[in-house]
């Protein structure tokens, strides 16, 4: 290889590839960070922005400033449409191209709907800061509608907020909208209580959190069901609209539908011609290579790769990360002359879910933590990942105000019309 001038191509500013591009600090390598968005997004606190607890700018940040002092990065914003394999360019929407050596794809996941596409108009989901604000949109605008509502079978339609999905993400959002309706706004509103709404977390799989122990499944539920929420288990929603939901051989009628159910990977697979699993992630090499296309790399959600133990790798950012700094030492042996190839090993670093303000489940595997405890311990592990001492000092005063006071700073209502909404 010529060292001088290789060129790698990441596409996507996640965890994965915003790992990668600093794991290659120092290496002899032309790097371009190609993204149709020009930030990078905490995921794992994106639902703090949907439920009003944090700003949009408390959890994402510009890509080129995080990049600035890296000369040998350009960044693009960019939507890619196609992998050239043969020619190895990767294809803009603008009809462009841009050549590569080594092409890594980090490009991230969106929800799926398990063959109903035609229910996302009605029941959005949660990946993009566009997602969560559409959402926190949708929560507060049918407390306003409720207020205004004179008519009692639709107030409480208006007045019940359903979760599809029991992981850590339906679950997070289940235990902070329940203490949105019954604690922050209880005093706001002169024609509705807002302690009686009814928030449903609906889940077809016979325990929340099912990637947890069993115990600390049992402990979420319970403590969803303190602050109200009415857990549904064993039950998949069979159709849904802007009315309601159907499960089980029950209709409920909501207006107010959030989907926390499933995910999809990006149309990386489709690109590059190559086979995928059931969610469209690229089954890739042990060493987390394209077969045939030893010099592109998927990682992160795009990316199916087991575990020693034969299950997959969790899509979470902790295993994404891995992944990036596994394809940068991949890269570095590759520039010294080092071609073996060296199978990608996930350390599982656990699993945490907070239950509203005061309660979470952390499952380490070696020990496993409940309650508030588990939520400090929750708190302090995402204030560390946070970029910047801005972004920590801010969301640290955030919470500590939620914590004490209940009370919620982001509940703006912004965008334009939703006719759904």
């Amino acid at each position: 290889m010529n060292e001088a001038s290789h060129h790698v191509v990441v596409v996507g500013a996640g965890f994965g590839g915003l790992e990668l591009t600093h794991a290659l600090a120092g290496a002899p390598v032309r790097i371009t960070m190609i993204d149709k968005r020009n930030h990078h997004l905490f995921q794992p606190l994106l639902y703090q922005v949907a439920t009003t607890s944090l700003a949009t700018s408390e959890v994402a940040w510009p890509i080129r400033r995080l990049l600035r002092k890296r000369k040998n990065v350009t960044t693009l914003l960019g939507n890619v449409t196609g992998v050239d394999r043969t020619g190895k360019r990767v294809l803009l929407e603008d009809g462009s191209a841009v050549a590569f050596d080594t092409l890594v794809l980090a490009t991230g996941a969106r929800h799926a709907y398990f063959g109903h596409d035609e229910w996302e108009p009605f029941a959005p989901g949660l990946k993009t800061l566009e997602d969560a604000t559409t959402i926190r949109r949708r929560i507060l605008l049918a407390f306003e509608q409720a207020e205004r509502e004179t008519d009692a079978a639709r107030r409480q339609a208006l007045l019940t907020l359903v979760i599809v999905g029991g992981g850590p993400t339906g679950v997070e959002l289940a235990g902070t909208i329940a203490e949105l309706a019954h604690d922050t706004l209880r005093d706001e509103f002169r024609n509705i209580d807002t302690r009686q709404t009814r928030v449903v977390l609906i889940e077809a799989g016979d325990r929340v959190l099912s990637n947890f122990a069993p115990q600390l499944s049992a402990y979420a539920q319970k403590a969803l069901e303190r602050l109200g929420v009415t857990v549904e288990l064993g039950q998949a929603v069979t159709q849904l609209d802007a009315d309601g939901v159907v499960f089980g051989d029950k209709r409920l009628p909501a207006k107010t539908i959030l989907w926390a159910a499933g995910v999809a990977a990006s149309p990386a697979a489709e690109w590059l011609g190559t086979t995928a699993d059931r969610a469209g992630r690229v089954l890739v090499e042990p060493d987390l290579t394209v077969p045939g296309s030893p010099e592109i790399f998927v990682i992160g959600d795009t990316a199916h790769v087991l575990r020693p133990d034969g299950k997959p790798v969790p899509g979470v950012a902790p295993s994404a990360k891995q992944e990036g700094r596994h394809v940068a030492a991949t890269i570095k042996a590759r520039l010294a002359g080092d071609m073996t190839a060296r199978p990608f090993r996930y350390q599982h670093a656990g699993d945490l879910a907070t239950i509203g303000k005061r309660a979470a489940a952390i499952d380490f595997g070696w020990i496993k933590l409940t309650g508030w405890l588990a939520w400090w311990l929750w708190g302090i592990a995402h204030i560390y990942f946070l970029i910047g001492f801005r972004n920590r000092l801010a969301v640290s005063l955030s919470w500590l105000w939620i914590y004490f006071t209940g009370q919620r700073s982001a509940r703006l209502i912004t965008q334009g019309d939703d006719d759904k909404g």
